[in-house]
């Protein structure tokens, strides 16, 4: 979903898991799917943790926990491990996410987490401790995340921890721009430059 991303203040969803990987984000049986529906994908984020094989809910899974809510996600180290599928990204944009916290994200998998409008903040260790610790502590503790200054606040404790984004990234996320319109609203420049290189142009 496209969305300009500015400062976003959310009480948070645990999940407090080291290398989750994308086909537990989103099992290999979706990817079938002939829809890129954004309430399909997130119906289905988590699928074999939030239900049990016989289809009921399971209640023990933190999503499935009414104390937990919000549009940030803190996760634990290595998220998004595996398979490059961008459908792990599809589904967590899909249930509502804007942002996902952890110590370390999977290359590929941070990269379609920004394509697709969500911010991966990466925060040290001992910032992601504390931070699980406030929310458990408090399930209504809000974090602050604020992509023009690049800052993560926890606010039960108003610990912050500055963070890294590509510049082109940060760029699009704060005009709820894709790669294509980006291009599109450059056309004229590119076109210039072309041109400049002595490139017939149309």
């Amino acid at each position: 979903m496209k969305q300009k991303f500015d400062i976003i203040t959310s009480t948070c969803v645990p999940l407090p898991l080291e290398n989750v990987d994308t086909d537990q984000i989103i099992p290999a049986r979706f990817l079938k799917a002939t829809t890129r529906e954004e309430k399909f994908f997130g119906d289905n984020l988590f699928r074999d943790w939030r239900y049990n094989p016989d289809g009921s809910l399971n209640k023990s899974f933190v999503l499935n926990d009414p104390a937990y809510g919000g549009q940030i996600l803190v996760a634990g180290k290595n998220f998004g491990s595996g398979s490059s599928r961008e459908h792990a990204a599809w589904a967590i944009a899909g249930y509502g996410f804007r942002v996902v916290v952890s110590s370390f994200f999977a290359d590929i998998h941070k990269n379609n987490e920004l394509n697709n409008f969500v911010l991966p903040v990466v925060v040290s260790e001992g910032f992601l401790k504390e931070l699980f610790d406030s929310i458990y502590a408090d399930p209504k503790t809000e974090v602050e995340v604020n992509l023009p200054a690049q800052t993560i606040t926890n606010k039960a404790t108003g610990k912050s921890e500055i963070f890294e984004i590509n510049a082109y990234k940060k760029h699009c996320l704060m005009n709820g721009l894709d790669d294509i319109d980006f291009l599109v609203g450059n056309k004229d420049r590119i076109e210039s430059f072309e041109r400049s290189r002595g490139h017939v142009v149309g």
